[in-house]
């Protein structure tokens, strides 16, 4: 990755200047100013980047805005406080890598449900979380509880082991307590070390931040590359191959511009939400992703995004029909925001 000068340099001077020069002329007086104000705080990301080294702060109890389904939110954050050892954040971090919030999921392994019990493991650990006399699997108000449950049952299993009791119970959940006790902690399987790291940072994007969400350091370059895209015709599906001439949809734009800092995005827009933590709206700083709902209660249903320049505008491709361009962002379906991290990517699933 070019060194933050480099980058910044590039947005301040030379065709990157000119392609904003002329993108603000025709916007106007009004958005001109905003530019200005966009430039400060693009070279203020990398000023203080540099300087913070604390991410989010740990312990969060609380679900971000929206980040579990309305259907299942209150379950999620009662049953995710049903040991220490997990958290409502947790808990949604492993029902969306699980299946993706989808109670009738059903894998090739057999799995099944919003929680991704194989039958075995539900005859043995499936509890009646709604108390109307039935355990189903495929009932949410089940299986929520039973992975809540199932959860804690691992934890206590392991609750002798040193180190940290989360990723002791996750640990076992993907490797089996047996190994936890024999290594004293995570078992230094890769496959068990990456669950373990996936499903705690993915808790992240679930978290209500108790305290600063830092800045990307990736931010500024990925804003530079939407900005030499403006004017570029929308197309629906869009990725900007040469097929396609080099055009884009919300998401394939957005994907692209992370993929210049080596962040590999999915590719929709709704899962890119889940890249990272969710600084509110009078702490976003440019290159945070900003995303758009006719659902304000539910992530998946997320329709827009665009990456936030300052001054309450985005660059976004907004439609069939439009160009690639300035938008403002406070508008009524105005969801939240991401600040997007390698980490966060990288711990999102595929197959969801």
């Amino acid at each position: 990755m070019p060194a933050a000068s480099t980058l910044t340099n590039g947005l301040l001077g030379g065709e990157g200047r000119l392609t904003v020069r002329k993108a603000w002329i025709v916007a106007g007086v009004a958005i001109s100013s905003a530019l200005a104000f966009v430039m400060l705080l693009v070279v203020g990301v990398y000023l203080v980047a540099g300087n913070l080294v604390n991410g989010v702060g740990g312990g969060a109890k609380s679900l971000a805005k929206g980040s579990v389904p309305a259907a299942y939110a209150a379950l999620v954050q009662k049953w995710g406080n049903l040991c220490p050892a997990i958290s409502p954040a947790l808990l949604a971090a492993q029902l969306y890598q699980e299946s993706g919030f989808n109670p009738r999921a059903q894998s090739h392994a057999a799995a099944q449900g919003i929680a991704q019990f194989i039958p075995g493991t539900w005859a043995s650990h499936g509890i009646d979380g709604d108390g109307d006399g039935d355990r189903d699997v495929w009932d949410p108000k089940d299986a929520i509880p039973s992975a809540a449950s199932y959860d804690c049952e691992l934890a206590s299993y392991v609750k002798k082991v040193g180190g940290n009791a989360t990723e002791n119970m996750l640990a076992a959940y993907n490797a089996g307590a047996y190994a936890v006790i024999k290594y004293g902690g995570v078992p230094p399987y890769s496959e068990t070390r990456n669950y373990v790291k996936r499903i705690t940072t993915l808790s992240e994007s679930f978290a209500a931040p108790v305290g600063r969400v830092d800045p990307s350091e990736q931010a500024a370059a990925a804003i530079e590359y939407a900005q030499k895209k403006l004017g570029t015709p929308y197309l629906w599906g869009g990725t900007g191959t040469a097929e396609q001439g080099g055009r884009f949809d919300c998401s394939g734009l957005t994907q692209a511009a992370y993929e210049t800092v080596g962040i590999k995005l999915p590719r929709v827009a709704n899962d890119q939400y889940n890249a990272g933590p969710h600084p509110s709206r009078d702490e976003l700083l440019p290159g945070d992703l900003v995303f758009f709902s006719d659902d304000l209660t539910n992530s998946r249903a997320i329709r827009h995004v665009g990456i936030y320049v300052g001054g309450g505008y985005m660059i976004d491709a907004p439609r069939t029909g439009a160009v690639i361009r300035f938008d403002p962002i406070d508008t009524p379906d105005y969801f939240g925001a991401t600040r997007v991290t390698e980490d966060g990517a990288k711990a999102l699933p595929t197959t969801v």
